[in-house]
């Protein structure tokens, strides 16, 4: 059960939102993740409230930056996550347009009975 959350500046309409948002997605079914099993906050900040640096480890940011936190199940192997980088990456050069150096990506890793999908009850505990 991943739980994504994707924060940029605000200024994007509803559709650069939500293209973000299914671009993320479809790069995650592509490691394994369940095709419904979707649950994605989608925030807007003020610049304020959304610092970053525009040249870290030498790459080049704008105020296109998209930051995408992942919180899913731990177990995937390395190559599957670098995997998931590129597809994010690569879709949204595509779709709706972002460069390869505005997309941050930061996975946590839990483990399942970290999760309850309702009812107060852990779904995925042993």
């Amino acid at each position: 059960m991943p739980l994504v959350r994707i924060d940029l500046l605000k200024g994007k309409d509803g559709a650069y939102r939500q293209e973000i948002g299914r671009v993320v997605h479809e790069a995650m079914v592509e490691v394994g993740v369940p095709e419904k099993d979707r649950f994605q906050i989608i925030a807007e900040h003020d610049v304020g409230g959304f610092i970053f640096d525009p040249t870290y480890l030498g790459i080049a940011r704008t105020d296109d930056l998209v930051i995408i936190q992942i919180t899913w199940n731990e177990g995937r192997t390395v190559d599957q996550k670098k995997a998931l980088y590129k597809a994010i990456a690569d879709g949204l050069s595509k779709s709706p347009g972002i460069g390869g150096g505005d997309v941050l990506i930061n996975l946590v890793e839990v483990k399942k009975e970290n999760w309850s999908f309702g009812d107060g009850i852990a779904q995925y505990a042993a």
